[in-house]
């Protein structure tokens, strides 16, 4: 009955890596930005965000991984930054191509992201989705709510501020 923190860092630093897309890695390149706040809007500033994510051609960087798709040596597909005094987070990496899903049906375009911080028994767990895409057909995006549905959309930094860009 332990809670991941506040020392998450302890030991751990060697896996924090925010560039997930090196030189000659194809696809759009995007930056993800954003904060962890607690139920009172105060920022946290010792949690970890990880994330995972397929490539462009929407192959896993990792040997179970098997399906007849393009690797890219270049990409990591996988990222870890704790948050700053503010609680903010950021990551550079690409757009990810579509993956199926456990029935063999495409899922939209996806990032998965994990969220560790002191107070939290379990880790959150949640997914980034793209303006745009199609998410009709995502199996897990068909289980939130539709009203709710958006908050898992990743917008444009102009509007992610109330038209201002946000800082990187």
């Amino acid at each position: 009955s332990q809670t991941v923190g506040p020392y998450l860092h302890i030991g751990l630093d060697w896996l924090n890596t925010t560039d997930l897309a090196g030189p000659g890695v194809s696809g759009e390149r995007i930056v993800i930005t954003g904060r962890v706040l607690d139920a009172d809007s105060v920022p946290v500033p010792d949690a970890v965000v990880e994330i995972w994510q397929a490539n462009a051609h929407g192959k896993y960087a990792h040997p179970d991984d098997a399906r007849a798709l393009p690797s890219d040596p270049g990409f990591a597909g996988f990222g870890r930054c704790p948050t700053d005094a503010d609680g903010r987070f950021h990551f550079a990496t690409i757009k990810p191509g579509s993956v199926p899903g456990a029935d063999g049906q495409p899922q939209a375009p996806h990032i998965m992201v994990n969220v560790f911080a002191r107070g939290l028994l379990k880790h959150l767990s949640t997914r980034i989705y793209f303006l745009g895409d199609n998410h009709d057909s995502d199996f897990v995006m068909q289980q939130v709510p539709a009203a709710r549905r958006a908050t898992l959309l990743a917008r444009p930094a102009a509007w992610a501020d109330g038209g201002r860009a946000m800082p990187r």
